[in-house]
């Protein structure tokens, strides 16, 4: 180890010595890049002869560098004066002082265990945030489970028939309660029509205390060994009280059945009835008793023809689109709370297959019931149809362009039966024969637009007003166009002839 020398370096300036501190001897000089050693004292017991030892420096702790790609030395401190000392038996060894290779070790070593320390912090947190956001995800998913639960409750079940066409129930309506409400309302009619075996539908009403059966007319017509089926598989024989071919109604009395029997259904009016309503038809399709399907109310005041109604159109038909088949006939079509609204009638043949069109049926409206029933059950018919005598055919935009009429809707007068009320009226049948879009039409004769200031569209809308708002012997003002001329005229009804 090299001793301090006496004189400082002319190279290094001298150092000023601290406040209250002696003054020291100048280190010598260092190479700029060379780490300082720490000194070793001499072994214990071996005292130096020359020089004379010194006393032991406290190591002292190497600055920071100021840049780490120029690493400088700070200078130590000046060894006090060398003074005679005796040699201490017992000298320990002077502590070595610490590198700046070591002091970035340690330095190294904390960071990496703060970088650790900052990981397993971050893990611990995300996977509390995550399981935070777990179970905030699962309570939302079970929260969805339990809407979609209530929704399909609420639904109770659907109805899917053979067109893929899904109808559902009202939320407060249960189908399967609905069903069983009715269910034993409904009996299976069965009779013998020229030697073939016909089957159809009907419903139990109650009139003042006396129990009838409903059903169409043409379940019965000309029918023999006529009988009734309940729920319950009774039977027992039947007769016919009255019907009405104009409206496809026939009353039917059910002999030598108990009272326990009868569960009457409730008839309530069809003009409560808007587009869109939920309906249930019941009835015994292809003879399978008891069925039941569902769907909406299609249209309103439509206008049949069925061929025990002669050339009159039934009017005040409700169209719905349940499916209905050979067998449905006479049975009960219902609103949500199992009331009848109408008696299922007809389905609509098609034409590409020959069977029944799905999704589309028609029944007769319980406006048409409630008028006609107890006429039915007491007088055997019903004859207070209104009558005006005359022949029609719809207005369209194909016959307005063709004919230069001046509008596209109304009816336009074909014919005009001789001394009927039309005719005593004054109206004007048609007297040219045209054809139009495939359709021979008489033109030339009056276009009826409205009856007593209501709009008349076709002939749906005539057949129904007339059904609704009018009787035999009733005045009512038409207003037509004739030649291009609008004009009022006065049309006293008349009452329509006897099924023939």
């Amino acid at each position: 180890m090299e001793q301090p020398s006496q004189q400082p370096e002319s190279s290094q300036p001298n150092p000023q010595p601290e406040p209250n501190q002696e003054p020291q001897q100048p280190q010598p000089s260092q190479e700029p890049q060379q780490t300082p050693q720490p000194e070793t004292s001499p072994p214990p017991q071996q005292p130096e002869s020359s020089p004379p030892p010194q006393q032991p420096e406290q190591p002292q702790t190497p600055q920071q560098p100021e840049s780490p790609q120029q690493p400088q030395a700070q200078p130590e401190s000046s060894p006090q004066p060398q003074q005679p000392i005796q040699p201490q038996p017992y000298l320990q060894p002077e502590q070595p002082k610490p590198s700046r290779r070591s002091h970035r070790n340690r330095l190294l070593a904390a960071a990496v265990v703060a970088i650790i320390a900052c990981s397993l912090f971050a893990g611990v947190f995300g996977y509390y945030v995550g399981n935070m956001n777990s179970s905030s995800k699962l309570s939302s998913l079970q929260n969805q489970v339990t809407d979609l639960q209530n929704q399909i409750a609420s639904l109770s079940s659907t109805s899917s028939n053979s067109s893929g066409i899904t109808q559902a129930a009202p939320e407060n309506v249960s189908l399967s309660a609905l069903y069983n409400e009715v269910k034993n309302s409904v009996v299976v009619i069965t009779d013998t029509q020229s030697s073939s075996f016909v089957e159809g539908s009907g419903f139990i009403d109650d009139l003042s205390g006396r129990m009838v059966v409903v059903t169409n007319n043409h379940v019965i017509a000309s029918g023999t060994g006529i009988s009734v089926t309940f729920a319950n598989g009774d039977g027992y024989s039947a007769t016919v009280l009255g019907a009405d071919p104009y409206a496809d109604l026939a009353v039917l009395s059910v002999n030598n059945a108990p009272a326990s029997e009868f569960q009457p259904l409730q008839v309530v009016a069809s003009s409560t009835l808007t587009v869109g309503d939920f309906v249930a038809a019941v009835g015994s399709p292809f003879g399978l008793a008891g069925s039941m399907t569902t769907g909406i109310v299609s249209a309103l005041g439509r206008t049949i023809q069925e061929t025990s109604a002669g050339n009159y159109p039934i009017s005040d038909v409700i169209q719905f689109s349940a499916p209905i088949n050979p067998g449905n006939s006479g049975g009960p079509l219902l609103n949500a709370a199992g009331q009848v609204v109408g008696i299922n009638t007809a389905g609509i043949e098609n034409s590409q297959n020959g069977g029944t069109a799905q999704g589309l049926g028609f029944a007769i409206s319980s406006d048409t019931i409630i008028r006609e029933i107890n006429s039915l059950a007491s007088n055997g018919s019903y004859t207070t149809y209104p009558y005006m005598g005359i022949g029609v055919q719809d207005n369209s935009y194909d016959i307005a362009a063709q004919e230069s009429y001046k509008v596209t809707y109304g009816l336009l007068v074909e014919q005009v039966v001789s001394g009927g009320p039309a005719a005593k009226a004054g109206l004007k049948a048609g007297s040219t024969q045209v054809t139009i879009d495939g359709t021979q039409i008489l033109v030339g004769g009056d276009i009826i637009t409205a009856i007593n200031g209501t709009r008349i569209v076709n002939e749906d809308e005539l057949s129904t007003y007339l059904a609704e708002n009018t009787l035999p012997n009733q005045t009512i003002n038409l207003t037509i166009i004739r030649d291009g001329n609008t004009m009022n005229i006065p049309l006293v009804l008349g009452t329509r002839p006897a099924p023939s």
